[in-house]
């Protein structure tokens, strides 16, 4: 299934979904693209932008910008560059605010458990990000300027009240004999804001974001092909806390410096049409150093910084045969971590997996195609894990489609969940002990008289396996004309193994110790529609809706058993039903967007997008241990953007918009949502004839 806000061809030619290149119609599983068109038309800056645009895909706001697909969390989607894995994860979520969107050709986002061909962290799905390739001489530059002002709601452009945001995108391609160049440059700076907790005032958060891509290709002959990709980007933070727990309030101030850096070379050899070889190499780095001082002390401060490093080598092969195509891959990659969180940062974590993926898919007529696949994985660190999946498509008619598949996924357990060793005195002195060394740690610490009380989950403490899943996904595609284009998608995942965190002691001060357990068997399931249409040439209609139910299976049958009590409305306590039951935390029952868009070519464009995100619970309020309908919960809310553009002549347009119109905020549980922003674009471009001239 393809969403985008114009109807896509059929001819549409996608990679994530098998590893190499196939046609929409030959997709035998959702699949939904964003072009680089859109992404521009909406004004996007980050990925987090055009993310939260996309249906059945919901945003978090703890540790950075997480994204939650099919109601699993930020850990379980795998996030790629060109095929290859971004790293840099703080409690399991990749910030996406810290992807700029300059260069991205296309988004493809493949939903449901995908680790049969690409191993952990695919549970959920999987999001690539495909850069353009160097082509022809090119120069595209812009610039953007933006002012909020969340108290005033309306900013007032250079002025110190109000929050300014400037970005600069510069891209040159050229040629170089036969190389192929391409230059791409993000300069970020803007005026971030963090909130003081239990309250609205307001602490300055400056922003620097600096990236840097680079892409060389050439070709060494009629049937080899060199391409390297190199990617920078840093980010740099002023920041000021205040934070309270276990009734203590710390304040302090300092920076934090995110370096990122990706190298990608890929080789790609054909031998015949039907025999293709694909050697790819990646080597990833990731260092964030955060410094700290506290106010009430001003002898003592707060350093954390943490280092991780991925490489992998990787052969692919593809064989075609008749109606028959074959796909099979062998590889190798080490991770390595050092961080102040675990033992010392002199003391390097690592774990090396090897692994074997193959797919065979076959055309059975003109209307059904099936691919079957599973991948090996051999970790040094846990258990080998087997990942099968199956996905097929009937063509029922030219305007009428059917995909279905049902495949597993698995998480490892990472570095955090294993050896963390962390106390953190900037926020009231919790800690979080790994699964190797809690049981040592806390003992230790009860030996000499530290623990208060030890939590009934401490007995549970044992070493972690991985998460596995079992994901369902049956879809439905119909065009009744050539304007108009409707998807139904209706999706379950069982997870089993579900790794999470729990306090297990208290200290003698009242502060808290937490480590990671394998206790939850949840469960996701729900529906996904959109609707697209194409009233008039320049007139497009685009919708979508996510229905999302989920539950942990061990608390649904406590339920059924009588088990669990809730209090009424008038404060006494009764047996709970499962119309009590909310189900997962942090989540939303109900998705949509409504996506409004006027195109000419001559006279510009207008777009309005409409989102929408029902309540979801944030904290279990009457101490149950169960999430009912007497819990917290965060607002639903309603978001409008619009976003307008225009060609002053051939090379030059200008773009603007006004993001969160209606100026919804909620300071407490979403953070991260900026206020209402107004803002202007410039963007040149000109291309090799130009250039020449």
């Amino acid at each position: 299934m393809a969403q985008s806000d114009t109807l896509l061809s059929l001819e549409e030619v996608v990679v994530t979904a098998t590893r190499q290149e196939r046609r929409l119609g030959n997709i035998t599983i959702p699949v939904s693209l964003i072009q680089q068109k859109q992404i521009q038309q909406a004004g996007a800056l980050r990925l987090r932008d055009i993310l939260q645009e996309q249906a059945g895909i919901q945003l978090t706001s703890s540790f950075g910008t997480g994204i939650q697909m099919q109601g699993l969390n930020p850990e379980h989607t795998l996030i790629l560059i060109d095929g290859q894995p971004l790293i840099g994860r703080s409690s399991g979520v990749l910030d996406i605010s810290r992807i700029a969107v300059a260069g991205i050709k296309r988004i493809e986002i493949i939903k449901g458990p995908f680790s049969s061909l690409y191993g952990s962290e695919a549970m959920a799905g999987v999001i690539n990000l495909i850069t353009e390739n160097p082509t022809t001489p090119s120069i595209i530059s812009s610039i953007r300027y933006g002012v909020a002002d969340p108290d005033q709601g309306w900013g007032v452009p250079f002025t110190n009240n109000s929050f300014q945001q400037t970005e600069a995108n510069a891209e040159f391609s050229y040629l170089l004999g036969k190389l192929k160049v391409k230059h791409v440059n993000n300069l970020l700076f803007a005026d971030g804001v963090s909130f003081r907790p239990y309250s609205k005032d307001r602490i300055p958060r400056p922003l620097h974001r600096i990236s840097h891509q680079t892409s060389v290709q050439q070709y060494l002959g009629n049937k080899t092909e060199l391409r390297i990709l190199a990617r920078f980007n840093q980010d740099r933070f002023q920041q000021e806390f205040s934070v309270r727990n276990n009734g203590i309030l710390i304040d302090s101030y300092g920076r934090e410096l995110n370096n990122e850096l990706n190298v990608q070379p890929t080789l790609f050899f054909r031998l015949s049409d039907k025999i293709r070889f694909y050697t790819r190499g990646y080597i990833t780095s990731y260092v964030g150093d955060q410094k700290l001082h506290f106010v009430q002390k001003p002898d003592s401060s707060y350093l954390d910084r943490f280092e991780q490093r991925f490489y992998r080598i990787e052969e692919q092969v593809d064989i075609k045969r008749n109606n028959h195509t074959i796909t099979t891959g062998i590889g190798i990659q080490l991770e390595q971590a050092n961080s102040t969180r675990y033992d010392a940062l002199a003391n390097r974590k690592q774990n090396t997996v090897s692994y074997f993926f193959a797919q065979w898919e076959t055309k059975v007529g003109e209307k059904w195609i099936t691919i079957l696949g599973a991948r090996y994985d051999h970790h040094s660190l846990f258990a080998d894990a087997i990942t099968p999946k199956w996905s097929l498509r009937f063509q029922a008619k030219p305007t009428l489609s059917f995909t279905a598949s049902v495949g597993q996924g698995f998480k490892a357990p990472d570095f955090r969940q294993l050896y963390l060793n962390f106390t953190n005195t900037a926020a009231g002195g919790y800690s979080v002990f790994g699964t190797q060394d809690a049981i040592r740690l806390i003992n230790e610490l009860n030996r000499v008289g530290q623990i208060a009380e030890l939590k009934p989950d401490f007995a549970k403490l044992t070493s972690l396996q991985p998460e596995h899943a079992t994901g369902i996904n049956v879809a439905m595609q119909y065009s009744p004309a050539p304007s108009i284009s409707t998807q139904l998608s209706l999706f379950r995942n069982d997870v089993q193994s579900l790794i999470d965190v729990r306090q297990v002691a208290t200290r003698v001060n009242g502060s808290q110790l937490f480590s990671y357990l394998n206790v939850k068997r949840a469960f996701t399931q729900g529906l996904e529609t959109s609707f697209q249409w194409q009233l008039h040439k320049n007139w497009s209609i685009n919708t979508g809706y996510q229905l999302l139910l989920t539950g942990d299976k061990e608390e649904l049958a406590r339920i059924k058993q009588g088990k669990e009590y809730v209090r009424d409305f008038n404060g006494s306590s009764r047996v709970m039903n499962s119309n009590d039951y909310i189900g997962l935390p942090n989540r939303s029952k109900h998705q949509g967007q409504l996506k409004i868009k006027y195109e000419n070519v001559k006279a510009g464009y207008a777009f309005l997008r409409l989102l929408y995100r029902s309540r979801w619970t944030v904290a279990n309020s009457n101490g149950n241990g169960v999430h009912d309908v007497q819990d917290e919960y965060a607002n639903g809310f309603v978001q409008l953007h619009i976003a307008g553009g225009l060609p002053i002549n051939n090379s030059i347009s200008i773009q603007a918009g006004i993001d969160n119109l209606l100026n919804y905020q909620d300071v407490f549980y979403l953070p991260n949502l900026a206020g209402r922003t107004v803002f202007v674009t410039l963007r040149a471009k000109l291309d090799s004839k130009q250039l020449k001239k």
